[in-house]
């Protein structure tokens, strides 16, 4: 037993022959000085709990000041007095991975499952991994997060697109806490306010448009580009379902066209309309290929029409006009043209009605014809069947 202080410590050595020499405190129970025939000297706690002895590490002499050391070592031999077991603590905080980690077993399993895995992994290399790879999960708070993504919203990024990071990032704490993970007990995007989003893009083409579009399609360099234009307008299939659609689900007979595997998960069965069909008659066919619209240099599906499809839309002088709007263009028409929202849900797979509400407020010409035919009617005005 010693007095470790700073001049006890200073002069002790490692007694010969020996791997170490312990000094213990004779203030502070279980507190002692380990000294190695190098010189180097550790103070440690030992305490035993539960019928075991064990140990934590403090410090290395010279790493801080003594005082601190003895100060930390009161602390936890105070904790080990009232049952706690501070050795355990430690062990398991360091079981506690990084951010990365998390982040990198979160990305193996979406790309197994996820068919938007390019998207998630985007965002997770851009955006959360270079501010909290390198931080313990159980350091990452709801405040921190809060903070972190308003100055996302102040950097310039879209609402919708600041909403995707934070659901990317809590879905690594879900899978976390799902799989047992250390330090994932609660998810720190949960408690972070978030503002509504407007993300309805009620874009959508006038026939002259629609007529413009097709005419500036036949002009690109993309051969395949018109084709795609066609049946998008005509089925309002999404681009990647067209992209990838095989001829072998193609009943021309049946009038019908199968999509295996759609967003919502399950098989659906678009129709086809003369005009479809006439289209599809028309598409040149390649020897040995599957695909219905082909790249022809590869005979696999286009990865991307990004740039074939900026250009023409610029011909076609409709800025702000994305592929996906085609889409909205079919429904647009379809209403337009009396056909129930039920049934437009049906024709795009909607797995829910409430996806479809968003066009019930796209047709104007229908309102329109309506609310004038019921001013006729209170006036006793002929209206039209």
């Amino acid at each position: 037993m010693a007095k470790l202080d700073n001049a006890f410590v200073m002069a002790a050595r490692c007694e010969p022959g020996k791997r170490k020499t312990d000094f213990y405190s004779d203030e502070v129970k279980g507190w002692v000085c380990e000294v190695r025939p190098s010189g180097g000297k550790t103070f440690y706690l030992r305490y035993d709990h539960n019928g075991r002895q064990k140990q934590i590490k403090l410090a290395a002499f010279g790493d801080a000041p003594l005082a601190q050391i003895r100060k930390k070592a009161e602390k936890l031999r105070a904790e080990v007095a009232l049952g706690g077991d501070p050795a355990a603590k430690k062990a398991e905080a360091r079981a506690v991975p990084l951010y990365g980690e998390l982040a990198s077993q979160h990305l193996a399993d979406a790309k197994l499952h996820q068919k938007s895995y390019a998207t998630t992994e985007m965002y997770s290399r851009r955006h959360i991994v270079p501010k909290w790879g390198r931080v313990r999960i159980t350091d990452i708070d709801s405040r921190a997060v809060a903070h972190w993504l308003a100055e996302k919203r102040a950097e310039g990024l879209a609402p919708a697109t600041v909403e995707k990071i934070r659901v990317i990032m809590g879905r690594s704490f879900e899978l976390g806490q799902r799989w047992g993970i250390p330090g994932c007990t609660t998810n720190p995007t949960r408690g972070v306010p978030r503002k509504p989003l407007n993300n309805a893009r009620e874009r959508f083409l006038t026939a002259e448009e629609a007529e413009r579009l097709r005419a500036a399609a036949a002009l690109s360099k993309n051969t395949q580009l018109p084709h795609i234009v066609d049946l998008l307008l005509y089925t309002g299939a999404r681009v990647r379902e067209l992209l990838d659609a095989r001829w072998e689900h193609v009943h021309v007979d049946q009038r019908t066209w199968l999509i295996p595997t759609s967003k919502t998960g399950k098989a659906r069965h678009v129709p086809l309309s003369r005009a479809a069909l006439d289209v599809i008659a028309a598409l040149p066919r390649f020897k040995d290929c599957p695909y219905l619209i082909p790249n022809p240099d590869t005979l696999k599906p286009f990865v991307s029409i990004k740039h074939a499809w900026q250009a023409v839309r610029k011909l076609a002088n409709l800025p702000g006009f994305r592929i996906h709007d085609t889409r909205h263009s079919f429904a647009s028409f379809c209403v337009n043209d009396g056909v129930d929202l039920f049934t437009i849900g049906k024709l795009l797979g909607h797995a829910s009605y409430q996806s479809t509400q968003r066009y019930a407020h796209l047709a104007n010409d229908t309102l329109l014809a309506a609310v004038e035919a019921g001013a006729k009617k209170q006036r006793g005005l002929p209206t039209i069947a």
